[in-house]
């Protein structure tokens, strides 16, 4: 990878993906590479800026690397998600998402509530999940190994706020990744 020329970490629901970008300026070369593994290849691109698309993770996301010329024979790498710039997409993502890292019989645990969906995933997994009407909202069950684990929705009574999710494992409230 002598030609590498950015690298981006992108959270989905399903984990964080590690996006490599390598550009060969006077060979034409460009390779994508999703977690390590190859997914573009051009050789001899005699057009050294442009767009390369490709997916991402388990809902193969589209994502596209934007090459553009800033003078001369630099470049400049930008990479969008779902057509938005990656910065735009982490941030519309914060609103759709909830995310909770725990460490659970000595394995790190990343657990994401899609709000829209309600889908949970953990480490990649989406989860078999029941939901139940509570008195002061509804929860969403799940198991993870022989732990009891639920999402709890309740109103928080404030209109900016909206709703309140929290994740509780074996009785014990797990705090709110925030970014």
């Amino acid at each position: 990878m002598t030609d590498l020329v950015a690298v981006w970490d992108v959270a989905l629901s399903d984990g964080v993906h590690k996006i490599e970008f390598e550009h060969g300026t006077t060979s034409g070369k460009r390779v994508v590479y999703v977690d390590g593994k190859e997914e573009i290849r051009r050789e001899w691109m005699f057009k050294l800026v442009g767009k390369e698309t490709f997916c991402v993770g388990a809902a193969k996301t589209k994502a596209t690397i934007n090459i553009d010329a800033i003078s001369g024979f630099a470049y400049e790498y930008t990479l969008e998600i779902d057509g938005k710039s990656l910065k735009k997409y982490m941030e519309n993502r914060s609103k759709t998402t909830s995310t909770w890292v725990l460490r659970l019989d000595g394995e790190d645990l990343r657990v994401v509530l899609e709000k829209d969906t309600m889908d949970v995933w953990c480490n990649g997994q989406k989860m078999e999940t029941a939901g139940e009407f509570v008195d002061d909202g509804t929860e969403t069950h799940f198991s993870v190994g022989n732990h009891g684990c639920y999402i709890k929705a309740v109103s928080s009574g404030k209109r900016e706020e909206g709703i309140i999710h929290t994740l509780t494992v074996d009785n014990r409230e797990i705090p709110e990744l925030t970014q």
